[in-house]
């Protein structure tokens, strides 16, 4: 009896599913099956909080790299950071952006449905691209610190200008996060139809908070660009 009671409960699971999949396909709302899509959306949170543990190790590194007085263990913390940033924190972040266009596109939440999809692949792409840049500063580092010369006092102001900007990577990946548990400002409507109208001024609340907060990130790029390449990245 347990046996045949199992069975008819594997069969409605079977059926469950390939209806959902069914109803899904026909709403034009995915291309990914849903096992696939658990596939990927493990991978994606996998890196995305992989990505955010590798720039807090990557921190720790270089405030050890700063502070400490053993000029042997401050060369092989900058080789080390060196060798995370990328083989580590690089991988980690493309990855999590492969991952999340791939969730994007291939399901119902779309790539520019909902603002706060939108809104943080703007701050995904942006710390990705800043990444990059930032690679040129550490691996100097790592090539001075091979020097018999070498001194961490010497370059204090190169390592704490990468700790302030990891430290602000990690403000970044936190609101990242944030966005994508709370999912706020609902769906972008591209027209205006009977409903909107009638939803618009509820709306109203959120467009405000919505363009505020894209300001706020603007100004934070801004001053990031500006502060790179006006003096991050002309310190040798």
């Amino acid at each position: 009896m347990h046996r045949h009671r199992k069975k008819i409960y594997s069969l409605q699971h079977d059926i469950n599913y390939d209806n959902d999949e069914i109803k899904l396909k026909k709403q034009g709302t995915m291309t990914m099956t849903p096992r696939l899509n658990k596939l990927v959306l493990t991978a994606h949170i996998t890196f995305s909080v992989g990505w955010l543990g590798a720039v807090a190790v990557f921190i720790v590194l270089a405030v050890t790299g700063l502070t400490t007085m053993d000029i042997q263990l401050s060369r092989s913390v900058l080789l080390s950071m060196n060798l995370s940033a990328w083989f580590v924190i690089i991988p980690f972040c493309l990855t999590s952006l492969f991952t999340g266009l791939v969730q994007a596109f291939g399901t119902k939440w779309g790539l520019f449905k909902h603002y706060w999809i939108v809104v943080k692949l703007f701050l995904t792409v942006v710390m990705t691209i800043l990444l990059l840049l930032h690679m040129q500063p550490i691996d100097y580092l790592a090539g001075v610190s091979t020097k018999a010369s070498f001194s961490n006092a010497q370059y204090a102001g190169q390592l704490l200008d990468i700790i302030t900007k990891a430290g602000a990577t990690i403000l970044v990946l936190i609101a990242i996060t944030t966005l994508s548990i709370y999912k706020p400002w609902g769906k972008i409507q591209f027209r205006q139809n009977d409903k909107y109208q009638q939803t618009k001024m509820q709306d109203k609340k959120k467009s405000l908070s919505f363009y505020m907060l894209i300001g706020i990130i603007i100004l934070i790029v801004i001053f990031i660009i500006m502060h790179l390449f006006g003096d991050g990245m002309g310190r040798h």
